[in-house]
């Protein structure tokens, strides 16, 4: 009995509602959407070369290896300086050092405006 009232009901509500538009799988729906047919894919060495020339290349590790190279020179300095700061700490003498970061810039016994500048 309740197979033939949905069947009742589909029919009733195919009438009253028709479908807008054809069923994925239907003859219409094929037809209607072609394959879409293989595009050739272009050719790498058709374009124009897009990557830097041997001068430009050269330049950019140039300013690499002259920013590592300023880079291990501070480096060296800070080490200097920490090295100075020790060795008069172990003589008693207080050495106005601070780092970057430091939560201290200013010395209050060495005239109160002492500042390191980098």
């Amino acid at each position: 009995m309740r197979d033939f009232i949905v069947r009742a009901l589909s029919c009733a509500l195919r009438v009253l509602m028709p479908r807008r538009r054809p069923g994925r799988h239907s003859a219409v729906h094929l037809a209607a959407t072609a394959p879409a047919t293989p595009a050739i894919p272009e050719s790498p060495w058709s374009r124009p070369w897009t990557s830097p020339s041997k001068a430009e290349a050269a330049e950019i590790f140039r300013r690499q290896a002259e920013a590592e190279e300023a880079r291990r020179l501070r480096e060296h300095h800070l080490q200097r300086e920490r090295r100075h700061a020790a060795a008069l700490a172990s003589m008693g003498v207080d050495y106005p050092y601070t780092y970057e970061g430091a939560p201290f810039t200013q010395f209050p016994g060495y005239g109160g405006s002492w500042s390191r500048t980098a």
